[in-house]
């Protein structure tokens, strides 16, 4: 297998776009939903007007400069391309950390925090928390390879990560993630203690022990009673993707709009936007992130995670040091008694009050500092 890294720049073609506005402008649309809100899916008004903003509007061609100003590149493991971003820190002792994004994210997620996290003195804080930061998009998701047999779930995209970072040059590193993100950071954990130096995850699935049920805070019956609320309304998405990915991916690859509409109504339910998704992100951040699935056609390859790991996530414990930021419209908002079996050293929790699920795109400034947190007490 070749260890070659090459330089990676994207570069898509006028036709590309040119089709995209087409299919918008004859898209097909359904009648209005009955409620006048979210709870049916997007609206149709909404989808529509930022649907007529993508097609009319939208400037690619900038989206693509401020994605290439990042050094991209592509390598092998285990037969796929993976595409990554890679900005080593001008400052000694840097530490290695490698950024996994989720699903329906991508590593436009991460654009407002890597040059802090890679140059904290230009951005007035210090050396000493510099890192180089390493940002791999997942496979079957944006410009990595599309996996063309089962068995790419988050163990094995955790020994690619651990390849990776082996391959950069640096034996041991640190790992943060969110969604499926912080499943392969906790992967990451078990499976290459002795190379990994600490883990910070900003999304944690974990629910009481049914022996505290009844002495419960305050708190936890609200964290407990948003995650019933979310099973019973919004985790159809799950299911489908976890059981028929290819069924969903015909529509994802060949309509922009179905694409957008799947991918908007998360930006609205689990972001802290006050029921609009523009109070959180603008228009640009949310077509970015779409159009890295859309020109990659990766809407039916990125929904296979769920169908690989999803019934398939690991109970053991973590046993390096690990650390936790909990926002307030996260999905999941586990007290730290909830999560502490998970983790054998949980040095770091802290439970924030402002952000959603999107961390690094919502609150990039309070992302930062609670990696920059963690790992001071990894590094001690």
């Amino acid at each position: 297998m070749s260890d070659d890294v090459t330089p990676f720049s994207i570069d898509i073609s006028e036709a590309d776009l040119a089709d995209l506005r087409d299919r918008l402008r004859r898209t097909r649309w359904p009648d209005a939903e009955t409620t006048g809100d979210w709870s049916q899916g997007t609206p149709l008004a909404y989808a529509r007007e930022l649907c007529r903003y993508w097609q009319q509007e939208y400037d690619w061609p900038a989206a693509q400069a401020r994605l290439n100003l990042f050094p991209q590149y592509l390598t092998r493991l285990d037969d796929l391309d993976i595409h990554f971003l890679h900005l080593p820190s001008p400052h000694a002792g840097a530490t290695p950390l490698v950024l996994t994004h989720g699903w329906p994210g991508s590593v436009v997620e991460f654009r407002k925090v890597i040059e802090p996290l890679v140059d904290p003195v230009a951005f007035g804080g210090s050396a000493a928390d510099a890192f180089h930061v390493v940002c791999p998009t997942l496979p079957g998701y944006g410009f990595s390879g599309k996996p063309t047999r089962p068995g790419w779930g988050v163990e094995k995209i955790a020994d690619a990560w651990d390849q990776l970072m082996t391959r950069l040059g640096y034996p041991r590193y640190g790992a943060q993630g969110g969604d499926w993100g912080s499943v392969v950071t906790m992967a990451l954990g078990r499976r290459h203690p002795g190379r990994v130096l600490g883990i910070h995850v900003n999304f944690v699935a974990a629910f009481p022990d049914p022996g505290t049920v009844g002495d419960l805070t305050e708190r936890e019956q609200a964290a407990l009673a948003a995650a019933g609320r979310h099973r019973a309304q919004g985790s159809g998405y799950a299911a489908e993707q976890s059981t028929r990915p290819q069924s969903i991916g015909y529509g994802l690859v060949d309509s922009p709009a179905a694409l957008c509409t799947w991918i908007v109504e998360k930006f609205q339910a689990w972001s802290d936007c006050d029921g609009d998704p523009v109070n959180a992100f603008t228009r640009e951040e949310m077509l970015d992130n779409i159009m890295l699935y859309w020109l990659t056609g990766s809407g039916a390859s990125a929904a296979r995670l769920y169908w690989e790991s999803y019934a398939r996530r690991s109970a053991d414990p973590v046993t390096v040091p690990a650390g936790a930021s909990i926002f307030p419209k996260e999905i999941y908002r586990p007290s730290r008694r909830w999560a502490q079996p998970q983790f054998t050293d949980l040095r770091y929790w802290n439970e924030l009050d402002r952000g959603g699920h999107f961390a690094a795109l919502e609150q990039p400034t309070a992302f930062v500092e609670e990696v920059r947190s963690a790992f001071r007490l990894f590094r001690d």
